[in-house]
């Protein structure tokens, strides 16, 4: 035993990690720092889960570099029915458009994916859950009208809450609008690639999301109209194991292949070479 006690030693003040480094994944719930998720196309490392990922990270991961041209990047939504409630959808929207650096919830353009030439256009759930709005729907319609004009291959990539409600009966429209836009790009022969993430749900799974040529998932992504306690109050049944799920729809038929965040470049650029050459 020491001739001298150790001194006690009290703080008052708890020790902390700085904030925003890293992420629990809703999984596994294993911690992962924020560079690592990055790296790994915001995939968790440890059991595949897949994080939500921006429209920037997305066409960063999709495109060549360099090669992706936006259009109409000055288009932003109004508050045309003059939306009343807690905050006003004209302060909903600034709010968002400083968060995520976006006008509204989709970016669309032209670029390559290994050097073949297609429209793309990639939603991001970070606006207002991607909802689509006139905005939306107006530039998934240009851009596939631009690409039929041109003869080029469509990939949308859906993430998204469904029609904004913001917007009422305009969101809906947006549903025949951008079907009536795919339906004559089909008639010119040209291929449309649907990648829906998780979630796909609402009036963006009831119209484009579903209509592809080819539809491709996530893993895991879930993928449906209403969600399923919706779906079980209305129909008083219980719902399958695996409801709405990727794996599920693929199973019965709505979705052709689900393919993982790694392998989506290359899969994609496969299709559209079959597809486009042999039209």
């Amino acid at each position: 035993m020491g001739i001298f006690s150790r001194p006690s030693f009290y703080s008052d003040k708890k020790r902390e990690l700085p904030t925003g480094l890293w992420q629990k994944c809703p999984s596994c719930s294993e911690l992962i720092h924020n560079l690592e998720l990055q790296q790994n196309f915001r995939v968790c490392p440890r059991c595949d889960h897949h994080f939500v990922q921006s429209a920037a990270e997305r066409m960063e991961m999709l495109v060549d570099r360099g090669s992706f041209e936006e259009q109409d990047a000055g288009m932003f939504s109004v508050d045309t029915l003059k939306f009343t409630g807690q905050a006003s959808y004209t302060e909903r929207l600034k709010s968002y458009q400083k968060k995520t650096g976006l006008k509204d919830a989709v970016l669309s353009g032209f670029c390559s994916i290994q050097g073949l030439r297609l429209g793309l256009a990639v939603m991001d759930f970070n606006f207002i859950a991607a909802t689509m709005g006139a905005v939306v729907g107006e530039k998934l319609t240009r851009l596939i009208e631009r690409s039929t004009d041109a003869g080029l291959p469509v990939v949308i990539v859906s993430a998204s809450g469904g029609a904004r409600v913001y917007e009422g009966a305009i969101a809906l429209m947006q549903m025949a609008k951008t079907c009536g836009a795919l339906s004559r790009h089909s008639a010119k022969r040209l291929p449309y690639i649907s990648v829906m993430t998780h979630p796909t749900t609402g009036g963006v799974s009831a119209s484009f999301a579903t209509v592809g040529d080819i539809n491709l998932a996530e893993p895991r992504a879930m993928v449906g109209f209403a969600g399923p306690r919706v779906v079980r109050e209305t129909t008083h049944q219980d719902l399958p194991d695996g409801f709405q799920t990727a794996e599920f729809l693929r199973d019965h038929g709505l979705v052709d292949q689900i393919v993982h965040r790694k392998q989506m470049r290359e899969t994609l650029h496969r299709l559209l070479s079959y597809l486009h050459t042999a039209r």
